[in-house]
């Protein structure tokens, strides 16, 4: 039988109408919506259903959204007799994903999850004044080239890799004049396109301390148990598996880089993976999948249609 790992979308997938299918059509869904919104002490689903965007894009909606609709599939595929503990051999999430990751496999209620994202999402916001902290995406440099570029353009500046995306896909993060210094230079040393991304703070870099110390606070109040399979860590790109190590690496995370292309390869690696699931809103984990190795299979796995086509070839 085939090996199938779990993987939970991170922010940038948000769309305004994630969701709403799910919740016309499954019971199932629009009870994790509604848990949501009583958690959130508002109705968040009703910005995820119909606006407006630049409502749904703040950092502190979007996060528990993305986990809201992840939490949405995984709920209608036990629905459905799929049980994550039974079908995936490991979870993983890219940066807010692992939140995710960790509610589908029973380590946080869903409402615990939900205030934990709103906390993380205003936490990060606050760290950095809009307009101070900016990110931007290297195409065509590898990682090493990558750490160079931020290194020089740091000049004194936080300017730290954010993410290893994919080979070739490197973020980085860190104040708003050294990013832009790191365009020209990231050009200059080969990458096909420098663009700064449309976000609003300064994500995975060491000027989100502040958002860090909150999480831990705000982890060490909250219930956890350990997951019903482990999680490939983003700080590690390895499986950990207890409550004290999860809340630690979740910590780490908030300053860390997002190790994904790693993570994947030790998936697909010693892991033994050959199947991704990619479940929740879009596309973006099971596109990265397929350029750090070809080998996987990997699909997504967000409306009715694909619920139930993996439903029936895991029943196969």
């Amino acid at each position: 039988m085939s090996k199938h790992a779990f993987t939970f979308p991170g922010q940038g997938s948000q769309v305004v109408g994630m969701g709403k299918e799910l919740a016309t059509i499954y019971p199932e869904a629009k009870a994790v919506f509604d848990e949501v919104d009583a958690a959130l002490g508002e109705t968040l689903s009703a910005t995820m259903f119909d606006g407006p965007e630049d409502k749904l894009r703040l950092t502190e909606n979007a996060q528990p959204a993305l986990m809201a609709v992840s939490m949405a599939v995984v709920r209608v595929l036990e629905s459905k007799g799929v049980r994550l503990a039974d079908s995936a051999a490991y979870v993983a999430g890219h940066s807010l994903g692992e939140y995710s990751a960790l509610c589908a496999a029973g380590t946080f209620s869903l409402a615990d999850t939900a205030r934990l994202l709103r906390t993380r999402g205003l936490a990060m916001q606050k760290a950095v004044p809009v307009g101070q902290g900016a990110m931007a995406v290297l195409l065509g440099l590898d990682l090493p080239t990558a750490r160079e570029v931020a290194a020089e353009a740091s000049q004194g500046e936080v300017c730290d890799v954010a993410n290893d995306n994919a080979p070739g896909q490197v973020v980085i993060s860190g104040a708003t004049s050294a990013v832009e210094r790191a365009l020209d230079i990231a050009k200059a040393n080969g990458a096909k396109r420098a663009l700064l991304l449309p976000v609003s703070a300064p994500f995975h870099c060491s000027l989100m301390q502040p958002a860090a110390d909150a999480m831990g606070a705000a982890l060490a109040e909250v219930t956890m148990s350990a997951p019903v399979v482990p999680l490939v860590a983003n700080v590690l790109a390895t499986p950990i598996d207890t409550p004290t190590d999860i809340r630690q690496r979740l910590i780490e995370q908030v300053t860390g880089v997002v190790r994904w292309t790693e993570s994947i390869s030790w998936l697909a690696g010693p892991g033994g993976v050959s199947h991704l699931l990619e479940l929740g809103t879009g596309k973006v984990l099971t596109g990265l999948a397929k350029r750090i190795d070809s080998n996987l299979v990997a699909s997504a796995v967000g409306t009715a249609t694909d619920i139930d086509a993996l439903v029936a070839e895991l029943q196969a």
